[in-house]
């Protein structure tokens, strides 16, 4: 296959839908040699904050000098964005090798009358083609969705389990209650392995720390009390944790959360370094061989450089237009408090687009109900979207000030014109169009803010 062939194939491949259960990336798997086998693993699940808290421990690792491959989706700026080791993504010429050698795995698994792998299964045994490739010294491989039945809980080599903030979320497939989910994200925990915490709900954190002892591993979690002296600010944030002081230049007042629990992640690795696998961890072996203890200065260090696009970015500064991708009520909810923080003189245009599987009307209270305007898109090509016609009848139950536009394009460029100097646009919703969006309103993609 060429690129272009390559694209085509995994597109295509999107209409298998969602199929949680790790038989079909099992069978996959093992066709291709069973490639994860040869990883170490940092396995993140959460609701809210995992690519974040993700991205802060990938740039704290490689700036200490880690080769750490990390997975992530969705993306934003470029497809490829799913696979990168040190920050650097995987060449288009790689990723065409990959496809044609899972696709013809698949040829066989169909020929046994086998069913179809997903785009994310076929995605995520691709990661592990690369990254043994490249000979990673660490993977930070984020889960897609829940845990037990997650393609990436295939993995049996993780080191460390990282939980970001637990919500709800995905409730057709995890649960209708705030527990059924915690207990779904629960099932990636290994035994005799480390699970690090964020900052939960109290019944999360007891169902994280109960499946923790059940499996023998260590389990520690964010001290929210020991969060303090927090300045927010347009250019970067500060913060106070365990008395040590931090900063970021990720916005959004939960990325102060994120920091904290990527410190968490941090302090639990140099934990296992310096105890050398002293029987504590059954998937260390001689791996720690050689590792350092990572520095106060190292971690400071990532915290301040890491980027995140689609996370409360500014993605024009005249007029102002902010991108964040908050899909869900908790971190819709999230985005507000921190809108109300840092923007709270300004009058608010919103361009919001949604899946029709999200719980429509509480994001759309918590973000539309105060706007001057809002705009109503929809993701092009996208089966999920809901169309930009009903998402502005659902608008209108909170904000008559509503209008449906015809594409990203046309609600950036109705948005600019009713801007002036005291405006915020917000893009939200749904990280699926931001790139599109980020497209429409002229900016340099890839570029830190």
């Amino acid at each position: 296959m060429n690129i272009n062939d390559a694209f085509e194939y995994i597109e295509d491949c999107a209409k298998y839908g969602s199929v949680p259960g790790l038989e079909s990336i099992t069978a996959l798997c093992d066709r291709l040699g069973n490639p994860q086998n040869n990883l170490k693993f940092i396995h993140v699940a959460g609701t809210n904050g995992k690519g974040s808290t993700l991205c802060f421990v990938s740039t704290i690792m490689s700036h200490a000098g880690l080769k750490v491959g990390r997975y992530v989706s969705p993306t934003i700026v470029s497809y490829l964005e799913r696979f990168q080791v040190n920050g650097v993504l995987m060449s288009k010429k790689a990723f065409a090798s990959y496809v044609t050698r899972v696709a013809s795995a698949i040829d066989d698994m169909i020929k046994e009358g086998l069913p179809h792998p997903t785009a994310f299964e076929i995605e995520t045994a691709i990661s592990f083609l690369f990254f043994v490739d490249k000979k990673c010294d660490i993977v930070l491989l984020e889960c897609g969705m829940g845990g037990a039945y997650d393609a990436t809980n295939l993995v049996k080599t993780s080191i460390i389990e990282v939980f970001a903030h637990i919500d709800m979320d995905h409730m057709q497939f995890l649960g209708e209650s705030l527990e059924e989910i915690a207990t779904q994200k629960a099932g990636i925990i290994k035994e005799s392995t480390a699970v690090v915490s964020g900052v939960q709900h109290l019944q999360v954190s007891k169902i994280l720390e109960n499946a923790s002892m059940e499996n023998n591993a260590s389990f520690d979690c964010v001290q929210e009390s020991l969060i303090d002296k927090i300045k927010y600010g347009a250019n970067y944030q500060e913060f106070e944790y365990k008395k040590e002081k931090y900063r970021t230049t990720l916005r959004g007042t939960y990325q102060i959360y994120n920091a904290a629990c990527a410190i968490e992640v941090i302090a639990c690795y140099n934990r296992l370094v310096v105890l050398n696998n002293d029987g504590i961890n059954v998937n260390l072996d001689k791996w720690w061989c050689n590792k350092k203890v990572i520095s106060d200065a190292q971690i400071k260090w990532g915290l301040l450089h890491a980027s995140w696009p689609g996370r409360m970015q500014i993605v024009s500064k005249t007029p102002l237009i902010i991108a964040d991708g908050a899909h869900n009520p908790d971190a819709a909810a999230r985005l507000k408090e921190t809108i109300d923080i840092y923007y709270k003189n300004k009058r608010k245009i919103i361009i919001i687009g949604m899946f029709k599987d999200k719980e429509i009307d509480k994001v759309i209270k918590l973000l539309c109900e105060d706007a001057e305007m809002v705009l109503t898109v929809a993701t092009p090509g996208n089966p999920r979207a809901l169309p930009s016609v009903e998402l502005a009848r659902e608008v209108m139950r909170v904000n008559k000030n509503v209008t449906s536009t015809d594409s990203v394009e046309e609600a950036v460029w109705m948005a600019k014109m009713m801007a002036d100097k005291d405006t915020l646009i917000l893009a939200c919703g749904s990280l699926a169009y931001l790139g599109r969006l980020m497209d429409a309103a002229k900016i340099q993609k890839g570029a830190k803010h």
